[in-house]
């Protein structure tokens, strides 16, 4: 998840020097922050309910394998 992470990083500062340098890019820049800020809730959502839904799905694939 940290190399993730690290290279969603890098191509967000990659996009945003790129549109700070036009000023018609300051619309794609507000687009870019909430795209950025959703992957930032996802990835912890993800972290956070990573477990949980690893142990459901255990169970499911458990049930149906011994179905």
């Amino acid at each position: 998840m940290t190399r993730y992470a690290t290279t969603l990083h890098i191509r967000f500062t990659t996009l945003v020097q790129r549109c700070v340098r036009k000023e018609s890019g300051a619309s794609l820049v507000e687009y870019v922050l909430l795209v950025s800020l959703i992957a930032i809730a996802l990835v912890v959502a993800v972290g956070f309910f990573g477990n949980a839904l690893k142990n459901e799905f255990d169970d499911i694939g458990t049930s149906v394998g011994n179905a």
